[in-house]
């Protein structure tokens, strides 16, 4: 039995009252301040994200302060400050303090964050009001359940805090140990007038000489035919964030009429981005199309038979850092085109490819384990977060 439930028979053994918010809250705007006008100092300024836009050098809000975002994507978010803030495109919600514990308050407000964000008004900038808000009710505890509340939440979310932080650490620490041995692998040292790479003597190619180039391109969005039910997989720089670097099914598809006289790129082709965006790469399985951002690389017939697109994936790393500091900029950057033709890379025997391939694919696999593991674990706890805070929060009303 916690707290709450100890101190409810003698408190309230008849329930709770409920009240509006506006009944027992002010609704006090912020006041409007762009960055420009801004004075450099360490006031955080609360507009319309979730985060600080920007910083100021005196505070409109001191002390507990719950604030609400007033507009844009994330019109509704509420944060909780108790150092000196300045709201601007946002309102603060200020409870009557005889009878409401500002905590308390915003463990509520977080509760019905959905249901806030559901507030919603206006044309191309979502608003919301506080006029809207004051009209949700909340139960009104006497003060010491609402700090028996108050405390169990806040542990909550400081062991929340805690899991999150040990296990990012542990995946920084892995990812960090696999780029390294990565390297290792990848990385030909010179000796007696030759290159080895792990005790194997290696060739060096260049680029050109292995591969076929080629530069992705995005057909007209004036004409839906090409953008309707298309069959054609058509990769963007969203279908690598979203979905990692072996790729065989794209985020959107382009119609057969879309496609140009050269045809699709073929499978187990790599693209590379050599501007905008640059140094980032996918080993794509299926024939497919890019967008004009990549540069896809297609192993020459006479070398298929002696690289392992597998292993080029791997070597691709080396090569997006590579990218990222030999940049052209003339109006919009992007990678030294001739330098990158010209770039070479080892080329072990193909025994040796697919050994380094097999030891990264072991290492790749424990760091994808505790990225797949690192967000349902922290997701786990906020469920399990979001129940308690919802039952501690939920009372026979009176």
């Amino acid at each position: 039995m916690n707290r709450k439930e100890k101190l409810m028979p003698d408190l309230c053994p008849e329930g709770v009252e409920y009240k509006e918010l506006g009944e027992v809250c002010e609704f006090q705007r912020g006041r409007t301040i762009t960055k420009k006008s801004a004075i450099d100092g360490d006031v955080p300024v609360i507009a319309g994200g979730q985060e600080p836009s920007y910083y100021h050098n005196e505070p409109n809000r001191k002390g507990e302060t719950i604030a609400v975002s007033g507009s844009g994507a994330y019109a509704g978010f509420v944060t909780y400050w108790t150092i000196p803030v300045y709201l601007s495109d946002s309102f603060s919600v200020n409870p009557n303090l005889t009878i409401l514990k500002p905590k308390y308050v915003y463990h509520f407000l977080k509760n019905i964050q959905e249901q806030i964000h559901d507030t919603k008004s206006g044309g191309g900038i979502p608003h919301v009001y506080g006029r809207s808000i004051s009209k949700f009710s909340i139960p009104v505890p006497p003060l010491p359940i609402q700090e028996a509340i108050v405390n169990i939440l806040d542990k909550f979310t400081t062991l929340e805090a805690e899991l999150e932080a040990e296990l990012e650490a542990e995946l920084e620490a892995r990812k960090s140990q696999y780029e390294y041995y990565r390297n290792e692998l990848l990385t030909p040292i010179e000796k007696d007038g030759k290159w080895w790479l792990n005790g194997v003597e290696v060739e060096w190619k260049e680029l050109q000489e292995i591969f076929d180039m080629k530069n992705g391109y995005t057909p007209s969005k004036s004409k839906k035919e090409y953008w309707t039910n298309g069959t054609v997989p058509w990769f963007r720089m969203e279908d690598i964030r979203e979905n990692g670097r072996i790729l065989s099914k794209s985020i959107q598809y382009i119609t057969q009429e879309a496609v140009k006289g050269s045809g699709v790129f073929p499978a187990n082709s790599i693209i590379v981005s050599t501007s905008a965006t640059i140094g980032e790469h996918a080993l794509i399985t299926i024939d497919f199309l890019a967008n004009q951002r990549f540069t896809c690389l297609t192993v020459k017939e006479k070398y298929s038979d002696y690289l392992s697109m597998w292993y080029f994936q791997y070597y691709m790393f080396i090569i997006d850092e590579w990218c990222k500091k030999n940049i052209n900029i003339s109006g919009f950057a992007g990678v030294d085109m001739p330098k990158f033709r010209q770039l070479r890379i080892p080329l072990p025997p193909l025994s040796e490819q697919e050994r380094i391939v097999s030891i990264l694919d072991k290492f790749d696999a424990l760091v994808n384990d505790i990225t797949v593991g690192l967000p349902a674990e922290i997701e786990a706890r906020r469920k399990q977060y979001e129940y308690y805070r919802n039952k501690l929060l939920t009372f026979e009303e009176q």
